[in-house]
Parts: C-alpha cells; structure tokens; sequence
C-alpha cells in the first residue's frame, strides 16, 4: 500500500463526503492489489451513503468493491459472537405497552389509559438510550433525587418493569440498541486479542450515541483504522476546541461530539488530519461560519478575531437570504431556485426538518413538471392506501356515520376489483339520498329501505354487500391484537374488492400497497404478544405504526433536484443547497417533553443531554451552509404569529451588522437583495395578469314561459331580496346539497320545536300549569329522541323547551282564554289574477270568541321588526290575505291579527293587526310584483336587498359573488330562447 491508513481524519464543511472519501481511499491505495481493496471494510451511518458509495465505486475504475457496512448492521459480527438475533422492534413496543397496561390497571392514577401507547413509546426510546449508552436502571435507582421524591417515584415504578430488558436478560433476548452495542462490545475485544491488518474505516458519523462513539474509539485504535469525520472545523483555534469540555454549555456546538471523541482518545485538534487536500468550496465562508457558531460564553470573542477575517463582502457573495412573509411565499422562492439551478444543469438540494415546508415545495415544483427525489419518502400513513387503512380501522367500534360511510366508498381502492363504474354511481344516488334525509348514522336496514327504492337492478345486492360488512362494525369491544388485525385485513379486502371482487382489487399495488401490507404482516407476525386493546387503542397502535414507516414511489424523480433530511445531508454534496426554515422551533427543533429524566439527572446518569439534538443541528447547518452556493430562508410569520430567526441565522447577522468597517452591513444586504430577488420572482408569478372585470352583477333574463307560476309564502321574501335565488332554485332547478355530516342547525331546530307545539296543542292543553308544562316536557322528549339522533342535542334541546315552557304556558293559556285553535300546520293556495298561484302551510290559526281569526307563527330565531313585515318579511300577511280569500279549504273569516311567538333563548311575542282593507293592499302589491316580473326586461337581480351583506347565500359562487359587490348597478341579460 502507499500509505498506512491510521488515526482521526476530518473533512472540511462544505467538501462532499463521499466522493471525497473515495477520492483520498484511491489515493492511499494506489499501489493495492484487487485483494486488498475486497478487504478493505467502510462502516456508514445511512443507507443512502451507503448507495452513494457503492455507486461511485461502480463508475470506475474497474476494481473489486470494499465492503461497505452500516454502522446499525453488525449481523456478520453476530455470527461469531454466539449473539442472539435482535428481537423485532415493534415486539419489543408491545411487550411494553403491556406491561404499562397492567401497571394502570394495578394503579390507574399514574396515567390515564388513553396515555398507553405514548408511554410505551417514551419509554422504549429511554431504553433504546440506555442501551446505547451503556446505562443499566440500577444507575438511575441510585441517584439522589429526593427533592424530586413525589415525581421520581411514580418514574421508577416504570421503570422498574423494564428492568428485565436489561443486564443478562437482554443478552437472551436483546433489542436493536442492546444488540448493536453488544456486536460493538465484541468486536472490540476480538480487535484487542486479533487486530485486522486491512484497513477498517468509520466515515460520515459524528459519534452523536454511545455504541457508535465506541465503535470509532475501537476502530481509531486499530493500526489499519481511520475514523473520517464529517464537517470537521479546521478554522476553530485550539484555544476553543480545549473549552469544549463542559456538555452544560457547550454540547449545543456542532463539534462538541469531535471534541469528545479526541478527548476520550487523549487527543487535541492538531491529531485531525485531512482526509483529501481538496478545500472546501469557499474556505473563507467557513471561518466565518466557524467564528459565528463560537460557543455562547467566548462570542466576546468576535471582536477580537473579527477583524481577522478580512473583507466581508467575498465570503458572502455566495449566499442569499430569503425572509419571507409567509410559508406560501417561502415555498415558492425555494421552488423558483431549485427550478433555476436544474435549468443551468447544476444540482440543487433542499435541506430542511420541516416536512409542511417540503411538500409545499413539492407542489409548487410540480407545476413545473419536477418531481425532486425525496429521500425522506411520504409518510405510509398519508399515502393512498395508508388513508384507506387507517379509515377502515377507525370503523371498528364506533356508530357508523353517514360522513364516515360515504369518505370510505369514494375511496379510490374501494370497489376495485368489481365493477367501480357502478359503485361509483350507486354511492352518489346513497349520497344524495344521505344528504337530503339522512338518517345520520345509517344501518344496514336504512341502506336495504334504500335500495328497494331505487330502480338500478343491482342496488339490492350492492346495498346488501355494503350492509353485511358494515352492520357488525359498532359491535366490536376489546379483544386480542391478532383478532383486530385479522378482522381490520378482512375487512379493507372486502372493501377493496366490492361486492363481485374476489381478490383485494388494487389495495396492495405498488409500492405504497406493498409497503402497506408489509407494515400489517409486521404487525400480524408480532400480535401475540400485543394482549388485549379497545377499538381505539388499536386505531392509535396501527396509525403509529404507519406514521413510522415510508414509501418511495417516485414516477420519474429529477436528478438534479433533491429534498434531503438533515442526516442525509451530512454526507452529501450538491451545487446549490437551500436551507429552509431556520426558525427556532423549526430548525433546530424544540426539545421534547422528557416524561422520565430532567436535564441534571440525565447528565447525572450519562445520558444524552436535550441539547445534543442542537448540537447535531447546529452541525447540519455548519456543513450545509458551506456549500458552493447556498440559499438561506426563512418565514417572518407562520399562520398564527411572528416567528423567531433560528439561533445560527441570529448569530450570523449580529456578526455581519457589528463589523461594518469590513464591510459585514453591506455583505448583509447583498445577501437579502439576492434573497430578496426570488421573493420578487415569487411575487410576480402568484401575481394574476391585468384584471379586467368580465363578470358584472348579474340579473339573469329567462324567457316569461319559463319563470316560476308559483311561489310559497315563504319565498315571496326571497324574490323581494335576492331574485336571483329564485331563478336558480325555480328557472335552472338548482338546489344546494344538503351538508354530508347533517347537523343540529337551526332549521332542524325549527322543525322540530314546531312538531313538539303541533302534536301538545292538538292533545289539548291542561288548565293547570304544573300539567300544561309536564305534558310539554313529555312531548318534547318524545318529539327529540324521534326525529334528533344526537342525544347531546336532544338534552341540550329540551332544556331549552324547559326555559321558554313557563313563558310559553302563561301566554297559552292567555291565548285559549280568548280563543281555540281550530287548525296546525294548513296548507293553503289561491290563484291570482294574473294566473298565479300563492301556496302556504300555516302553522296555527285559531277562532277568537268573536268568530275572527287569528294567525300564529312560531320563530325559533329572531323576530321581525315591522318595518321588515311592511317591506319584506310578508309571510303572514300573505297568509292573513289567503284566510281571508278561502285559500285554506274550509276556513274563511276576517283576520282580526297575526302574531309571532318566538322561542329562542329569549322568547318574545309580536303582534300585528289586520285593518280593513289590509289583505287587499297586500295581494295588490304581491299581484304588483308578480306581474313586474312578466316584463322580459326585468331580471332576477342577485342579492338586491339582503339583510346581511356579509352573509353569503347559497348561489352567490354561481352569480361570481366576489367579482362584483353590492355597490355595483346589475345588468339584466337575455337567456334561454
């Protein structure tokens, strides 16, 4: 060989890692045999490295490849090692979360039950931690912590029952953590007795978890070994890398983990060699960076080595600031960059944590035709057959609703291994059906009513597939993991394959359907040692066992436009790289809530500190942010407030702006100028050409045959203030679709409270009180469990009839005293003169002592004033006109009044008299009007008076409401023949 290959080497920020690494490997092995590069093992820390790598060895030259291993995957050292294989880690998260189960069982005010799956998960993480760190349970027993007594004693009786997991139990049966660092131990001790003469290399990793740091203090040790570190800061003096020594203050500095390491080597800085001569792209940006992530207690240090640095302005030439105003605009520049880097042919990569940002990226990208390669991949749960799973479990145990019922047939699996054509037809007729009389939770016999009404001849047999696999479905209560599994399978390839189907249609297609049913064989595999589980804590078990998972299935990604994670970033190398959402919060990422340790135990007991993540990231932005061209960005507001720039960015601007005599100000305004230029890009394409207006307020003109001949009293009001309505609803026989979720709104509120008045008045009112007021309570009870299928509503509902009722009975009693109703809910007509025909269906009428009558309305809303019954609100006059003219068969008399009897939370009565001459003038104005509208010339004006001009209607989208406003004259047009 040319040279040995020994020691710590480092790679400069900014350098790309693996064909740096392959280019010094090549040059310390120049004069190798093909046996020696075979021999030769690399140990990485991804998968994706891992390809790189393997993919730059096979573009030449032609040689034997090295092995090249993760630093995860030690199963070739297992097989010497008499190690046991690593058990599953989604056994070992059930096996948790049953032994939590049966803690909250013995004590259930530790932790609420719903907690289970949480807890489970926590806990297995600390023990993953604990295994990884070499930390048994007896450490954490014995700290002191009796400030701590109350908290640290409900910690350690769960901790206690993971206890078995470790020591020489977890040798028998170990997991991954406990695996890996027992393959680190052993390989460690055969290097002592038998050293390897081939080269050994770890590369890429930082040492962030202990079995890895072991690994590499193991490897550095070897006389064939090398530990490569990755942006590894060669610009930091050494006076700095000696203060790296506290984890209290200094573990959030990117290379606090390479000072550890050296430190626990008994070595300093000046030991690092470097890998490859090539420098970074731009050496001078990376004493800068270098000086601007100085740790938090020598920043003082900026004056004085500040001025080293020299003119400013060069080192940030290839650096652009974005600072958004919004995540939309955010998105956008990012794409346009990506977009204008593969258009010059360079590769571009976006690096942020934040998956929100990434898929609106993705979307913007898309208009383009750029699909980037993702690395992190979709999340199995989001993608088409994780939607279609997780709505499938969350049947299991639960009413079905007629919302839950039609999401779950739209699916596009569903019905596709039948006939989906007729599927999809016969759930829009279910559909409509659905909407416009319910019931809101739909039975296997509403679904068989259904289809007897239906005239398509395979309705019954589709209606009776649907009804057999959903009926059982509310039934279901706790029982075995594998039982719900089983059942949740059976039922999403029934589901998939539709009611002729014999297979599971297209539901475990492609990759996503593959990665699916991957993901239930794991979980069907592991399900004996799952126990017991309700409906719900199954639904959360299997969604988290999807949001763990991901799919690749890109149809044609770009190759030169990629989205990267933070650790893939580490060792990877493009011509632009994009550092997006460098908000705190977002990158670095808030520490999570640890429910077991606080920051002083943790370091107590040796374990990691929360501000290694920040560390990590803080490494992750020294080593992107010194690529060959970089683009820095961030969002001044998210949806909900200012945000907060991410420490380093902060950092990086407070150095520019205090050194203004090397020109840091201006280099700073360069850098947002340029950043400032793709948001102005962005601006613009969202920006719409010229507006013209096209649309004007509309006042549609059909032909007089086909404008309405007949109208409810109730819609003489709507004609009078919104015309339009008219049209739609009677001239295009438009309607607006009843809401899929049906709701307790106030119209159902309205039918209902008029029922429960209908059916006490015509069982006759009790002259006591105390009677009259319990008949109605009974009435109204019966009434609301009838026709309201929320039982939330209905208590709520009859509390408020329990309100108004002594209110209500005083002033019935009042009303019976002076008269009888004679007549509920009367449908009435009368034909005008001009030919038209006035319907109505009165709510009550009653005979006065002096043989008038009298006309009431309920109102479960507001009143009407009457100026709004003398302009607009005509319904009772109109009604009062139609007694008058014998327009309710067998009633004709002289209206004496009309009144309203409002029973909303403030009940209220009104009363309006009916003089002389009265009904006359009214169907004399409506005969007015009416006839106005025979005129061709008159249009339905859209929205001419209402009541509320920021209330919207029902076809304000289709009169382009919104292109036009109230203050806008209507021109009246032509259509139809």
């Amino acid at each position: 060989m040319a040279e040995p290959i020994k020691g710590i080497f480092g790679l400069a920020p900014g350098v790309d890692f693996p064909a740096a690494l392959l280019n010094g490997l090549e040059n310390r092995l120049a004069q190798a045999t093909p046996r020696d590069w075979a021999q030769v093992e690399i140990y990485v820390n991804t998968r994706r490295m891992q390809r790189r790598l393997a993919e730059l060895f096979l573009q030449g030259p032609a040689r034997l490849m090295p092995k090249i291993r993760l630093v995860s995957d030690l199963g070739h050292v297992t097989l010497g090692a008499g190690l046991p294989a690593p058990i599953p880690p989604l056994r070992r998260r059930l096996e948790l979360s049953q032994l939590i189960a049966g803690l909250l069982d013995r004590q259930p005010d530790l932790a609420p039950r719903s907690a289970l799956l949480d807890l489970s998960d926590s806990l297995a993480a600390l023990m993953d931690e604990m295994h990884s760190e070499g930390v048994s349970p007896a450490v954490l027993r014995e700290m002191d912590v009796s400030h701590l007594s109350e908290h640290w004693a409900r910690s350690l009786q769960f901790l206690d029952i993971v206890e078995q997991f470790f020591g020489e139990q977890a040798r028998e049966r170990p997991d991954r953590e406990a695996h890996t660092r027992m393959a680190i131990e052993y390989l460690a001790e055969r290097w002592q007795d038998t050293q390897p003469e081939h080269p050994v290399i770890i590369a890429g990793s930082t040492g962030s978890r202990g079995a890895t740091a072991m690994l590499m203090r193991a490897v550095a040790t070897l006389p064939q070994g090398a530990v490569v570190l990755p942006g590894f800061d060669f610009d930091m003096p050494r006076q700095v890398w000696d203060g790296l020594d506290d984890a209290l203050t200094a573990e959030d500095h990117p290379q606090f983990r390479f000072a550890q390491l050296l430190q626990s080597l008994d070595l300093s800085r000046d030991d690092v060699q470097a890998w490859h001569a090539q420098p970074a792209p731009d050496p001078g940006r990376n004493q800068l960076i270098s000086l601007a992530l100085r740790p938090a207690p020598i920043t003082d240090q900026w004056l004085v080595h500040g001025p080293d640095l020299g003119a400013l302005e060069p080192r940030c030439a290839g650096v652009s600031l974005i600072e958004a105003p919004s995540p939309r605009a955010e998105a956008n520049a990012i794409a346009l960059c990506l977009r204008d880097a593969a258009e010059r042919g360079e590769t571009a990569a976006l690096i942020t944590p934040d998956r929100m940002l990434t898929r609106q990226v993705t979307a913007v990208l898309d208009r383009w035709g750029i699909e980037p390669d993702d690395s992190a991949g979709m999340p199995l749960q989001l993608s088409v057959p994780g939607r279609f799973m997780r709505q499938v479990a969350a049947l299991f145990g639960q009413v079905l609703t007629a919302e839950a019922l039609l999401a779950l047939l739209k699916h596009p699996l569903t019905a596709t291994g039948s006939a989906r054509g007729d599927h999809l037809r016969l759930t829009r007729e279910l559909e409509l059906h659905l909407r416009r009389h319910g019931p809101a939770f739909p039975s296997a016999r509403d679904l068989t009513e259904w289809a007897k009404a239906q005239t398509d001849p395979i309705a019954d047999s589709w209606a009776a597939w649907l009804g057999g696999l959903l009926e059982p479905l509310a039934m279901v209560s706790g029982r075995s993991l594998h039982n719900h599994i089983t059942a949740h399978l059976n039922l999403a390839e029934a589901l998939a394959a539709g009611p002729e189907g014999t297979a599971a249609g297209d539901l475990w297609d492609k990759p996503a359907g593959k990665a699916a049913q991957s993901a239930c064989a794991s979980l069907l595999e592991e399900a004996a040692f799952g126990g017991d589980l309700t409906p719900s804590e199954y639904a959360d078990l299997f969604r988290t066992i999807l949001a763990n998972a991901e799919v690749h299935d890109p149809l044609s990604p770009h190759p030169g436009v990629m989205i990267w994670g933070t650790l893939e970033a580490r060792v990877q190398g493009a011509d632009l790289v994009v550092l997006a959402g460098l908000n705190e919060g977002s990158w670095p990422q808030a520490p999570a809530p640890d429910p077991w340790l606080n920051r002083d135990m943790r370091r107590r007991a040796g374990l990691l500190l929360p501000e290694r993540r920040i560390g990590l990231a803080a490494h992750d932005f020294q080593q992107a942010a010194a690529a060959k061209r970089v683009v820095i960005s961030r969002a001044i507001r998210d949806t909900e407030s200012e945000t907060v720039p991410s420490r380093w960015l902060s950092r990086l601007t407070n150095l520019l702006s205090g050194l203004p005599e090397q020109g840091g100000e201006t280099a700073l305004e360069g850098m947002r100028a340029r950043g400032q230029y793709w948001l102005n890009v962005a601006a613009q394409m969202e920006r719409p050409a010229a507006i013209v207006p096209t649309t004007l307020r509309p006042a549609p003109s059909p032909p007089v045959y086909a404008r309405p001949k007949q109208l409810s009293v109730t819609r003489i009001q709507t004609l009078i203030r919104n015309p339009y309505a008219i049209y739609a609803e009677r001239v295009l026989g438009l309607r607006a679709l009843d809401p899929i979720r049906a709701k307790p709104d106030p119209a159902l509120r309205g039918t209902v409270l008029h029922k429960v008045m209908e059916e006490f008045l015509s069982a006759g009112v009790a002259p006591d009180p105390v009677q009259a007021k319990s008949d109605l309570m009974r009435i109204g009870e019966t009434c609301l469990k009838q026709r309201l299928p929320w039982p939330s509503a209905q208590r709520l509902w009859l509390a408020r009839i329990s309100r108004i009722a002594d209110w209500f009975i005083s002033g019935e009693i009042d009303r019976q005293a002076q008269g009888q109703p004679i007549a509920l809910e009367k449908s009435g007509s009368i034909t005008l003169q001009n030919g038209f025909s006035l319907t109505a269906e009165a709510d009550r009428i009653d005979q006065l002592t002096s043989n008038e009558l009298v006309i009431f309305d309920y109102k479960t809303g507001s009143i009407p004033t009457k100026a709004q019954i003398d302009n607009f609100d005509q319904q009772l006059l109109l009604e009062a006109a139609m007694l008058e003219q014998g327009g309710f068969a067998g009633l004709r008399g002289s209206v004496a009044f009309v009144a309203h009897i409002g029973l909303g939370n403030t009940p209220k009565y009104a009363s309006y008299i009916i003089g002389p001459g009265d009904s006359d003038k009214t169907l004399a104005q409506l005969t007015e009007l009416i006839s106005a509208f025979e005129d061709r010339d008159l249009g339905y004006q859209s929205r001419r008076a209402v009541y509320e001009t920021h209330v919207g209607t029902d076809y304000d989208h289709l009169s382009r409401f919104g292109e036009w406003d109230e203050s806008d004259e209507a021109v009246t047009m032509e259509v139809g023949a």
